[in-house]
């Protein structure tokens, strides 16, 4: 018993340690304490289970069944009865949190807030993989297989982590695995026979006797520490293994770490949408400026402008080292009225992005770390590994101000043949409706600049667009004819259709990717969240360059070039003081920073809404009222299960020669006809003790109609028992174990299924627990009785019936 102990301890240390690897796809660990208990509380019922004992099938039920109680204790107690017990409606809560999970999975990026849906996730899956790796080690005592659960387990943590599951946990979970391997082979080691180490001078002395570990433990111990230093070791020395599984995130979008490389074409749209639908809009960057108004201060992440008719991407081109003053950008000439900004930007801690968000067109950035310049969309790229996480730095930029005037004598079409072909190319696979729209809606604009803002306006204001970002993203041509058929959707999808539609006009445009510039906060600070992620389409003019428009209606800022009978607006003063957002606020309302623009724009954040994110805090109840429920569930479940585990026991106590104290006479035939007498009454047909062997078990044949086999054995066995009670000299008969297990097949056989059922989890012979009890607790009763000088009870005077009671 104490070798599966020890195994059973290493399966629950085993699968703790390779569940680690999955903490950095959360923001919180706790749920890994709650995995850590329940699976405690299975692997206790799995113990139990194996002691009473039950077949091996039975025992891996009956820990499936303690996890679904558990499961349904954490995450549904309130649909349940009795907290743990599940009911229909705790069956729809839990189907509608794994729902949620799986969606929630799909949707946020790592780490994840850990809601009810991801934390049932992760809990349940830990507990399953435990069930799995206990099943194989302890109650079929064959560890190796238990590695494929595990290795499942961190390849789950490896395929959603960014960049893989690092070495130290692939390290913690090879060795929960080794020490797994090591407590089953010692177990083995142990049932052959003492070990001994070697000749003495005194012969040969057993290793128990001295206090250094046995041979084969040290031999096992090296084994491990080499497999595992080679797995760990091959990868990363072997050049055609590449960075393996347990590589990092590898080059980055700048690719190769020195001055050149290329952009790989990357799309950040899934984490665009991710991070609109995330439940908790949590802070990603804050920064302070010195320009007095901050609508048009976008902070731009990359520029998304191939168009290859399936999906809108940036382009793979040469990046360089960052220079210390970016170059003039693009098409802008000096009449255009401009003032210069700087901005000082801090990247939450959390948050890795490999492009570093900026204010366009940036003229200047100081950044720590490794970073590279793409100079046609004026973007910073990290090399390698580098990314944004917990980075501060400051940029220069330009606030570009033209009036309409300029823009209205600006030539678009003019720039064509001076910009790479992938800002104007149209793909073949565009759908005809994409430019038939396109010059329906600009029908009469005299020039590029108006066909620009009447596209703005009817996707904003003028088409009964529907702003939702639960719609399914999607950046192909179908996707794009869809959206302008069903009218509903994202910043994604009005920023592609517009681009899309302008290049059909013969304008360039690409499409940005980034936040817009966020909240005013007291302090003086801009707070940047999640839920401020937004994608815009940029037209090129030339003489201005690119420039922005904001199609997407209740989201962001239209810019004042676009908008009706308004004059060219005042330059900012470069000289103004970076406080100045607190001394000169902006003209638009505070905002909330828990509810998006689109929801304020609508007038919706009158009512808040609870944090879904501290709502997983509360998945669980406190731990002591769990402890004590999960005790009470175990109670629970010895009630129910007792009279299953009782029979069993009986039955293998009855019909084994050790247990029944038979010796070498083999099983004594009155415990195997009180075996086959209880088998009977189990399925319905009560026992007669006022019958002779022989007429009982004649009985016994006409009622159950067991067939040849089995009623021969029936008679065989009654006769065994004549023997054992009136022979001088009883004959051993062999074989009544095997006569009662073919009586009993044969009833099981015969019986209707709820008959089997009745008889296997409520056995009518159990009965004979409350007799034996009550027995039990009249002689100790008499005891007390003695032991307090009470004279003894007057023996009770016999019972008669029938005509001896009526003439009495």
């Amino acid at each position: 018993m104490s070798g599966r102990i020890g195994i059973a301890l290493a399966s629950w240390a085993a699968t703790l340690l390779a569940s680690a690897s999955l903490l950095p796809l959360v923001d919180r660990s706790v749920w890994l304490v709650q995995a850590a208990i329940l699976l405690g509380l299975t692997a206790g019922a799995g113990a139990a289970a194996r002691r009473v004992p039950l077949a091996r099938p039975l025992t891996a039920a009956a820990q499936l069944i303690t996890g679904v109680l558990l499961l349904t204790l954490l995450f549904a107690r309130e649909e349940a009865f009795l907290w743990f017990l599940p009911t229909p409606d705790a069956v729809r809560e839990l189907g509608t949190l794994i729902g949620n999970g799986v969606g929630d999975v799909g949707r946020f990026t790592s780490p994840a807030p850990l809601t009810d849906g991801i934390a049932l996730l992760l809990v349940g899956g830990v507990l399953l993989v435990g069930l799995l790796v206990d099943t194989f080690a302890v109650t079929y005592r064959v560890a190796a297989p238990a590695g494929l659960p595990l290795l499942a387990l961190y390849s789950v943590a490896a395929g959603l982590s960014d960049g893989g599951a690092g070495a130290l946990w692939f390290a913690l979970a090879g060795a929960g695995y080794l020490v797994l391997l090591l407590a089953e082979s010692r177990d083995r080691l142990a049932q052959w026979g003492r070990v001994f180490g070697g000749p003495s001078r005194g012969g040969f002395a057993p290793r128990e006797s001295v206090g250094t570990p046995t041979a084969p433990t040290r031999s096992g111990r090296r084994i491990g520490a080499v497999a595992l230093g080679l797995a760990l070791v091959v990868p990363l020395v072997l050049p055609s293994l590449g960075a393996g599984l347990l590589g990092g995130t590898g080059p980055g979008p700048g690719g190769g770490s020195g001055g050149g490389g290329t952009i790989s074409a990357v799309n950040p749209l899934v984490s665009l949408q991710n991070s609109l639908n995330q439940p908790e809009n949590r802070e990603v960057l804050k920064y302070r400026t010195n320009a007095a108004d901050t609508d048009d201060l976008y902070l731009r992440i990359v520029s998304l402008d191939e168009f290859d008719g399936t999906s809108w991407k940036p382009a793979s081109r040469n990046v360089s080292e960052v220079p210390e003053r970016l170059p003039p950008p693009p098409g802008l000439a000096a009449e255009v009225p401009f003032t210069e900004v700087s901005t000082n930007i801090s990247a939450a801690g959390w948050y890795a992005q490999d492009w570093l968000p900026m204010p366009y067109p940036a003229t200047r950035v100081e950044v720590p770390g490794d970073w590279r310049f793409e100079p046609v969309n004026r973007t910073l790229v990290g090399d390698g590994a580098q990314n944004t996480r917990g980075v501060q730095y400051s940029v220069d930029s330009l606030l570009v101000r033209p009036g309409a005037a300029q823009l209205s004598v600006a030539d678009s079409a003019a720039a064509a043949p001076t910009l790479p072909d992938e800002f104007s190319s149209v793909p073949d696979s565009l759908p005809a409706v994409v430019e038939r729209t396109a010059r329906q809606v600009t029908r009469g604009a005299d020039n590029d600049y108006e066909r620009a803002v009447r596209l703005q306006d009817w996707f904003a204001q003028e088409g009964g667009f529907v702003y939702d970002t639960q719609v399914r993203a999607g950046s192909g041509s179908e996707a794009i004819a869809r959206f302008l058929r069903d009218k509903e959707g994202f910043c994604i999808h009005f920023s592609f259709a517009m681009a899309s539609m302008a290049r059909t006009l013969g304008m360039p445009s690409r499409v940005a990717v980034g936040f817009t510039p966020g909240t005013a906060k007291s302090s003086g600070e801009m707070s940047v969240g999640l839920r401020d992620a937004h994608a815009w389409p940029e037209l090129f003019f030339e003489g201005i360059g690119w420039i922005r428009f904001e199609p997407t209606p209740n989201r962001g800022s239209v810019p004042e070039y676009t908008r009706p009978d308004v004059p060219d607006s005042e330059v900012d003063d470069p000289e103004q003081p970076e406080e100045s957002v607190s001394e000169a606020p902006s003209t638009r309302p505070s905002d909330n920073p828990d509810c998006p623009r689109a929801e304020r724009a609508l007038g919706e954040c009158g009512s808040e809404e609870p944090d879904a994110g501290a709502a997983a805090g509360s998945g669980g109840p406190p731990w002591g009222t769990l402890l004590g429920t999960a005790g009470a569930l175990l109670l629970l479940a010895a009630v129910v299960l007792g009279p299953l585990i009782w029979r069993r026991r009986v039955r293998g106590l009855r019909l084994t020669p050790a247990g029944g104290g038979a010796g070498p006479r083999g099983v004594p035939p009155l415990a195997a006809w009180q075996e086959l007498t209880d088998t009977a009454w189990d399925h319905g047909i009560p026992p007669d003790e006022a019958l002779t062997p022989r007429r009982a078990a004649v009985r016994l044949v006409e009622l159950t109609d067991p067939g040849p086999e089995a009623a021969e054995a029936v008679h065989r066995l009654a006769g065994a028992v004549e023997q054992e009670l009136y022979a001088p000299r009883p004959v051993p008969v062999a074989g009544l174990a095997e006569d009662v297990e073919r009586f009993r097949a044969a009833l099981h056989a015969r019986a209707s299924r709820r008959t089997r059922l009745r008889a296997l989890l409520l056995p009518r012979s159990a009965i004979r627990v409350t007799w034996a009890a009550s027995d039990r607790w009249e002689r100790l009763r008499e005891r007390g009785r003695s032991a307090a000088g009470r004279l003894p009870r007057p023996p009770r005077l016999p019972r008669f019936r029938g005509r001896d009671a009526q003439s009495g």
